[in-house]
């Protein structure tokens, strides 16, 4: 069973608890800038970003995506050439329309999402089945004029972690093994932070605009509510026909290529620190903590005692950072001991080594675990090794913790008051036996009053011999409904 401490789930104070660990550890600034739905990265949480990131490259790139740069605007004729796309945005589009005081012949947008733009320079790129399938992907930021409440991290104006995935594929079933890829992808990356989720096929009527289809990430945040954190979409030839994306193929015919896109943001940072912080704080996982290890001197009494004390912190310190643990001493004179630990443990740093007089004379440390508070002496023999080994327990008590967490919030039943009652009172993922068909599937939405994630990949077989609980019909699949964000 994951270790840990009785946590409170802030159910009703989940939004003032998620602003005040930003604002306490240092991580984000919103709500100050003077443009709505913007906020600032400061130095702490941009290196918790710039870790994220790092993953996040480190696993597109094992698995051979190219990273570009694109543009920031998009002219307005190429973000209409796709129909259903641009009404799927047009309301959320920001427009530049002046340089300097003068009109523009056409207007352009801020990125959006760049799947147009992209979908252009391929045009000119791509000319034969032997180049692909060809793997784009950048980060950068995305402007959607957001007219929900805005949240830090969570619903912005302005998106400055958006990864997108662009793929280039000579058939539909290249483009749908992409597809199965970029899935296990992107679980790969979930993992390793710690992050659960639930994996489901979006319905029709809530799918990207532009795809033939829609696979989502959702996962349940501390309040019960649901946040989408990842997307991968099947584009089909929506793109490529409209932007002339004809390849050569292997019998010398030609055809229009088929895409597939998938997209990651600054969720994943607020899904990070929501899902495992506490009362505390945030607990950050030790793979992307900018501090993995903070040292505490406790203060001696005597000079010698002092200056003992002194010399072994910068031994340990020495020690660890040749090791290449990332380690911060806080050595302030004028702050004491007991403040420290409230501000390290806010700021979500996975170790704390306390080293006081009786440590420096027996060349031992004592280390605090932020995830569960449990507190063990280690000697300085090896110490390294001993706390790559902690540190891998607390990101494994993490990810067990969250995991179960999440698995306590998904409910099946079978009748649509069930649904409508759990939501009510205690909020997560229901998921009820379906038909599939779309009217039956909207009456749900409105009948439970809640949004739909849409259904699992396969069919689960929970739902064998089950009737969909609108029309009386057998079920082909389960839908799952929560209250979202």
């Amino acid at each position: 069973m994951a270790k840990g401490i009785p946590r409170k789930k802030w159910r009703g104070e989940f939004s003032r608890w998620f602003d005040w660990v930003l604002e306490e550890a240092g991580i984000y600034d919103y709500g100050r800038y003077p443009v709505k739905g913007m906020g600032i990265w400061l130095p702490y949480g941009f290196q918790i970003r710039r870790r994220v990131i790092e993953l996040i490259r480190s696993v597109l790139d094992s698995a051979g995506h190219e990273e570009v740069l694109f543009p920031l605007l998009i002219p307005e004729t190429l973000l209409r050439k796709e129909s259903e796309h641009i009404r799927g945005f047009e309301g959320e589009v920001y427009w530049v329309t002046h340089g300097g005081k003068e009109p523009l012949d056409i207007r352009l947008a801020l990125r959006p999402t760049s799947e147009t733009s992209i979908s252009y320079m391929e045009s000119f790129w791509i000319k034969s089945y032997k180049q692909l399938p060809k793997k784009y992907y950048q980060i950068v930021s995305i402007f959607r004029y957001e007219t929900k409440a805005t949240r830090p991290l969570i619903r912005l104006r302005e998106v400055t972690t958006f990864k997108e995935a662009h793929t280039v594929h000579d058939s539909f079933e290249d483009a749908d093994r992409q597809v199965a890829e970029a899935i296990e992808l992107y679980k790969k990356i979930f993992d390793e932070l710690g992050i659960p989720y639930v994996i489901s096929r979006r319905p029709e009527w809530d799918k990207f605009a532009g795809a033939l289809y829609t696979v989502a990430f959702d996962t349940v945040m501390p309040d019960g509510r649901t946040l989408q954190i990842g997307t991968v979409h099947h584009l089909g030839q929506n793109f490529t026909v409209p932007f002339e994306i004809r390849i050569q193929l292997r019998d010398e015919t030609l055809d229009y290529a088929w895409q597939t896109s998938y997209g990651l943001s600054d969720r994943v940072v607020a899904t990070l620190i929501a899902i495992h912080g506490d009362d505390r704080g945030a607990v950050i996982p030790p793979n992307v903590a900018p501090i993995q290890v903070v040292i505490v001197p406790i203060p001696a009494g005597s000079e010698e005692d002092r200056r003992l004390v002194n010399e072994y912190v910068e031994k340990v310190a020495k020690t660890l950072r040749e090791a290449g643990i990332r380690i911060h001493v806080d050595d302030r004179d004028d702050v004491r001991p007991g403040r420290k630990f409230y501000e390290w443990e806010a700021r979500g740093v996975p170790l704390r080594i306390e080293i006081g007089p009786r440590e420096a004379r027996s060349n031992k440390v004592m280390v605090a675990r932020r995830d569960t508070f449990e507190k063990i002496e280690l000697g300085l023999e090896g110490l390294p090794e001993k706390l790559r080994e902690l540190m891998e327990d607390v990101r494994k008590n993490l990810r067990e913790r969250a995991w179960n967490w999440l698995r306590t919030r998904v409910k099946r039943v079978e009748s649509i008051e069930e649904a409508k009652r759990i939501l009510e009172e205690e909020r997560g993922i229901v998921e009820l036996p379906w038909c599939g068909r779309e009217e039956c599937g909207l009456k749900l939405e409105e009948l439970v009053d809640a949004g739909v994630l849409g259904s699992p990949l396969e069919r689960p077989d929970w739902v064998k011999g089950k009737r969909c609980p609108v029309c009386g019909r057998p079920s082909v699949t389960s839908i799952r409904l929560a209250k979202k964000y």
